[in-house]
């Protein structure tokens, strides 16, 4: 009984790392140069976006070495922005686009860069499963060819393509007028 207690609390305080069997994170990583704001152009719907409009990440370095996320997005139904700031640390090496990210104490979720453009204009991002899936940009809005592109990949994946949010970006979020102009 002592052995399974300690098992699954292991398992809670690792939270959901991997990856789907298709998805292979990007090598030659370069961090630095994926830092800044980006924008949500694509995602599957889950219950801590649902209903938000305008979203955006925005990485940074922390002083531990690790990435200080903060992701902010716009609520229709509320009314107001809301924002939720987290940590990401890598999992295997800093060339390699496998983070875990944490906005909830110990609980870590993975983070894996699949596809990135060699200039960093825009990201494929999957979660621990195929619920779990992102369309960054530099921008708010990407080319079509992009977007055939990431829908393409994905699909190719696993993942479900026909219940995509193609995310709205109408308004100015106050806190990134500069990016967003």
């Amino acid at each position: 009984m002592k052995k399974f207690v300690l098992l699954v609390c292991a398992l809670l305080l690792t939270g959901c790392l991997g990856m789907p069997k298709q998805v292979t994170p990007v090598t030659n990583f370069e961090l630095n140069r994926y830092l800044g704001t980006w924008y949500e152009v694509a995602r599957l719907n889950h219950s801590f976006e649902r209903g938000l409009s305008d979203v955006t990440a925005t990485y940074s370095l922390r002083e531990d070495g690790g990435v200080k996320v903060i992701n902010r997005g716009y609520s229709r139904e509320e009314g107001q922005w809301q924002e939720a700031e987290g940590k990401a640390y890598f999992v295997e090496n800093d060339k390699t686009g496998y983070l875990k990210v944490s906005f909830f104490g110990p609980f870590y979720g993975s983070y894996v860069v699949f596809e990135l453009d060699d200039n960093y204009q825009y990201a494929f991002i999957s979660g621990p499963d195929h619920d779990y899936l992102w369309l960054l940009s530099r921008t708010p809005t990407v080319s079509e060819s992009v977007k055939e592109q990431f829908i393409a990949s994905a699909k190719q994946r696993g993942f479900a393509t026909e219940e995509l949010i193609f995310v709205e970006h109408s308004r100015t979020d106050p806190k990134h007028k500069k990016t967003q102009q």
